[in-house]
C-alpha cells in the first residue's frame, strides 16, 4: 500500500498532464474567413509570413498587418502593413490592440505557429476582451519529431509563465 506520493512525482505527472491539455486545446486549422477581415501575423517564424501572404490572397477587401521584430525587410505594399518596434508576444499584442482601436475593428485574424497560438491568444484577449479573435495557426508539418517537441515544451513553459503574470517572457 502506498502512503504518499512523492511532491516532485506529483509536479511531474501535472506538468506533463498540463503540456498534454496545452497542446489538444490549439485551434487545429485556421477557422473561415470573411472577405473584408484584416489578418495580424506574428513574426518569428519562415513559415508565418508566407502562410498570411496566401491567406490574404483568398480575401477579396482584406487587410494584412505584419508585426513584431523580423519583419524590417519586408515591404509594405496594398494592403499589407508592417510593425517592427515590438519585440515579445506581449508587445505584439500591444501593438496590435493600438491598430485595432485606431481602425475600429471588431474582428481580426491572428496568425502564429500552432505551438505559439495559446500565448498568444491568451495576451489578446486579455488586452482586447471585446474583440472576436479568430486563430489561424500556420502548421509545423515537416519539422522534425524532436524539434517540434522542444517548441511545444519552450511555448508550454512560457505559457505557465505568463499565466502567472509575467508578460515579458
Amino acid at each position: 500500500m502506498i502512503k504518499y506520493i512523492p511532491v516532485s512525482l506529483v509536479l511531474i505527472c501535472g506538468f506533463i498532464f498540463g503540456g498534454i491539455m496545452f497542446k489538444s486545446v490549439t485551434p487545429p486549422r485556421c477557422e473561415s474567413l470573411m472577405q473584408n477581415d484584416t489578418i495580424f501575423v506574428l513574426t518569428g517564424d519562415e513559415r508565418r509570413i508566407p502562410y498570411a501572404l496566401k491567406k490574404l490572397e483568398d480575401l477579396q477587401y482584406g487587410n494584412l498587418y505584419i508585426i513584431g521584430a523580423g519583419a524590417e525587410n519586408i515591404t509594405e505594399r496594398e494592403h499589407v502593413r508592417v510593425e517592427t518596434k515590438s519585440k515579445s508576444t506581449y508587445q505584439n499584442a500591444l501593438a496590435i490592440k493600438h491598430i485595432v482601436e485606431q481602425n475600429h475593428l471588431n474582428r481580426i485574424v491572428i496568425i502564429t505557429t500552432e505551438d505559439h497560438m495559446n500565448r498568444s491568444l491568451y495576451l489578446l484577449r486579455d488586452v482586447l476582451p471585446e474583440t472576436d479573435i479568430i486563430p489561424c495557426p500556420a502548421s509545423l508539418t515537416g519539422m522534425p519529431t524532436p524539434a517540434r517537441v522542444k517548441r511545444w515544451g519552450l511555448e508550454y513553459i512560457k505559457y505557465i509563465v505568463t499565466l502567472f503574470g509575467i508578460r515579458e517572457s
